[in-house]
């Protein structure tokens, strides 16, 4: 049986592949818009509306990353100006990377969410120009991504590396791992 990941997000197609496991990208297409003001509980309910949209039998796995600092929730930026806004912010500042998932099985949905706090360098304002204008970070929450140009943005963190990128693959494998989802011989999800 293979796992259907409910996200377009070349990051997470890209992690699941570390994984050695078979999986199809069925993307949700859900209105993201919803009223929540705490970032967990945000990136939680996404995630479990990204799955539950998902009406094809399989394993379904989704996920949403938000960056918040100062109970101020980053989602993607709208626009250039959002995103210099944001990064504005975040300079030389200590923020939060969370990450909701939901993993559905057939008798058992699983919601969790993984938290890493990242700090980044101040940042000149032509350094924020010049990654904008390079990286075109429109589909990243917090207007950045971590595993790309993004990185010299970062002077630490602390927690799940992988977490900031999009998905907390240690927990998703420990989770298919511990339910017996997961042959060892053949490299994919169990039946």
């Amino acid at each position: 049986m293979k796992i259907i990941l409910a996200s377009k997000s070349p990051r997470r197609i890209e992690l699941l592949k570390l994984l050695k496991i078979d999986f199809e990208v069925i993307p949700s297409n859900i209105d993201e818009n919803i009223s929540e003001k705490d970032p967990k509980l945000l990136a939680e309910k996404l995630s479990y509306l990204k799955a539950m949209s998902i009406k094809k039998d399989g394993v379904v796995l989704a996920a949403d990353t938000v960056v918040t600092l100062d109970k101020e929730i980053f989602g993607k930026p709208r626009d250039y100006k959002d995103a210099f806004r944001m990064l504005k912010s975040l300079s030389g500042k200590w923020h939060t990377v969370i990450t909701g998932v939901t993993i559905k099985f057939k008798d058992e949905v699983i919601t969790f969410s993984e938290k890493t706090n990242v700090k980044f360098k101040n940042l000149s304002k032509e350094l924020i120009e010049f990654y904008i204008n390079t990286a075109k970070p429109f589909d990243k929450a917090g207007g950045y991504g971590i595993q790309e140009l993004g990185s010299v943005l970062v002077e630490k963190i602390e927690g799940d590396y992988f977490n900031v990128v999009g998905l907390p693959i240690s927990k998703v494998w420990d989770i298919l791992w511990d339910r017996g989802m997961i042959d060892a011989s053949k490299g994919e999800i169990n039946k």
